[in-house]
C-alpha cells in the first residue's frame, strides 16, 4: 500500500510540475518559504504568553531569510498559554489579531464580553479593545496568532468575534479538492486579510496547482499552515513533506505553482488557510 501512496505522488506531482514548468521560484530557495514554529525560538508578550514565530516581515520575492516574507500582515506566531495562567490586559492600536485554538481551553475577555476557548475556536480581537487570555484547563491553551495592521479609516469591530469551526458547514469544494469552512472575511471586520478559513484534504487527493501565469496578482499574501495530517508540498520545481505546525508561504510572483497532496489512503489532512489578494475596500 506504501508503494501504491508513493506511486500516486510521483504521478501527481510530475503531472503537475510539467504543466507548470515556467514557475520562477526553484531549487533550495523554496526552502525560504517554509516556516515552522517548532524551529523557532520563545519569546514571551503581555506578561505570560509565549510565543514564536512562523512567519515575519521581509520580503515575500526576496527573502533575506527562511520565513522573513511577510508584506502586509505584521506577524504570524504559534502562541501557548501556561495552565491557569492569563495575560496582562492589552489594547491593540492600529491592528488586530486573529486566533485559532490548536488544543487546550481557556476564555477571552473584553469588556463585559468573556468566551470560551478551545479546539477549533476562531476569535477575531478588534484595536481599541482591552482585554485577557486566560487558561482554564490543566493543559497549555495552543493557538495560532496572525496580527493585522488596520488602515488608518478603518472601523474595527465594537466586540470580540467568535466562530467555532466545529459548526460551520462547508461551504464547497473548490481548487480540485479543497474542503472548505471560512472563519473570517472581509465583511466580518478584517482590516488587512480578505480570507481566514480552514481546507481539509480527503485521503489520496490533491489540490489543483496554482496559479497558472498571470491568475494572480504581485500583491497577494497567502499562508497555508498544517493543523493535522502530513502531507506533501509542491512549490515550484520542488516537494516537501509538511508536517502539522509547518507553514508555506505562496510566492507572490504570480508564476510559481504551489499546491498540496494527501497520500494518506486512511487519514485526511487539515490546514489553516489565511489570505490578503489584492488592494480591496475596507469597512470605514
Amino acid at each position: 500500500m506504501l508503494k501504491m501512496e508513493k506511486t500516486f505522488v510521483f504521478f501527481m506531482c510530475t503531472f503537475a510540475v510539467l504543466q507548470f514548468a515556467q514557475g520562477q521560484t526553484t531549487g533550495d530557495r523554496i526552502d525560504l518559504y517554509f516556516g515552522d514554529w517548532h524551529t523557532s525560538p520563545s519569546h514571551t508578550i503581555r506578561g505570560s504568553l509565549e510565543e514564536r514565530d512562523i512567519f515575519t516581515r521581509g520580503d515575500g520575492l526576496h527573502p533575506s531569510q527562511a520565513g522573513a516574507v511577510l508584506r502586509f500582515i505584521n506577524s504570524y506566531t504559534y502562541a501557548t498559554l501556561a495552565p491557569n495562567a492569563s495575560t496582562a490586559p492589552a489594547r491593540l492600536d492600529g491592528q488586530q489579531e486573529i486566533y485559532f485554538v490548536e488544543s487546550g481551553k481557556g476564555t477571552a475577555t473584553a469588556g463585559d464580553q468573556t468566551v470560551e476557548l478551545f479546539k477549533n475556536i476562531a476569535l477575531l480581537m478588534p484595536s481599541n479593545l482591552q482585554f485577557t487570555l486566560r487558561n482554564t484547563g490543566d493543559q497549555p491553551l495552543a493557538m495560532y496568532v496572525i496580527n493585522e495592521p488596520t488602515p488608518p479609516s478603518f472601523r474595527p469591530n465594537a466586540n470580540m468575534l467568535v466562530r467555532d469551526e466545529n459548526k460551520i458547514p462547508i461551504s464547497g469544494i473548490g481548487f480540485w479538492s479543497h474542503i472548505a469552512k471560512p472563519l473570517f472575511v472581509t465583511a466580518d471586520g478584517l482590516g488587512t486579510l480578505e480570507s481566514v478559513l480552514t481546507v481539509t484534504y480527503d485521503p489520496l487527493t490533491i489540490g489543483k496547482p496554482h496559479p497558472v501565469p498571470n491568475e494572480d496578482t504581485s500583491d497577494i499574501e497567502e499562508v497555508w499552515t498544517a493543523l493535522y495530517g502530513t502531507s506533501i508540498a509542491m512549490l515550484g520545481n520542488r516537494l516537501r513533506e509538511q508536517t502539522p505546525g509547518m507553514a508555506l508561504y505562496h510566492p507572490p510572483d504570480n508564476l510559481t505553482p504551489h499546491t498540496n497532496i494527501n497520500p494518506s489512503n486512511e487519514h485526511q489532512a487539515k490546514f489553516l488557510y489565511l489570505a490578503r489578494y489584492r488592494p480591496h475596500k475596507t469597512r470605514n
